[in-house]
């Protein structure tokens, strides 16, 4: 299994294309080839996966009871927007307008490898969702990693 990770600065050019980092393109799962799923994240982000990770996602999101009005309102929301993208042979792409608008992209963007997906941000807005306080990130990885069994996160 191939993981995506690493963390990035890339250029966003003037037509609305960003090129992925060799490494990240490298390690896209064969399975795949060029074809990506470009999403909304559920912070101000976007989240590129590669579409063989996409298809479990999506299988879990369009496998619930559409009779439900919760499960109905989640997979539209989830959905909402989703595009599956071929990257070019450098690795390239466009953002689409509404994605770029979402995640405030304009001329620069981190790329962050996050094992089976890729999070795309505006540099500005990326930092203010890193956890600051290392004491705060050791004690998450103690508490994901340790060796006690992990506990559930609160919803």
């Amino acid at each position: 299994m191939n993981f995506l990770s690493g963390e990035y600065e890339c250029k966003i050019d003037p037509k609305g294309r960003l090129v992925l980092p060799a490494k990240i393109k490298a390690n896209l799962p064969e399975a795949s080839g060029n074809h990506v799923v470009l999403t909304r994240g559920f912070e101000p982000c976007l989240v590129l996966y590669p579409k063989s990770e996409w298809k479990t996602i999506y299988d879990k999101v369009a496998g619930l009871n559409e009779f439900n009005e919760e499960y109905r309102q989640f997979q539209r929301n989830f959905f909402r927007g989703n595009t599956e993208i071929e990257l070019d042979g450098t690795g390239r792409f466009i953002v689409p307008r509404t994605m770029a608008r979402f995640a405030d992209l304009e001329k620069e963007a981190i790329v962050v490898g996050l094992g089976n997906r890729v999070e795309i941000w505006n540099p500005d807005r990326y930092e203010d969702f890193l956890i600051k306080d290392q004491q705060s990130f050791s004690q998450l990885a103690e508490k994901f990693l340790g060796d006690k069994p992990a506990e559930a996160p609160l919803i």
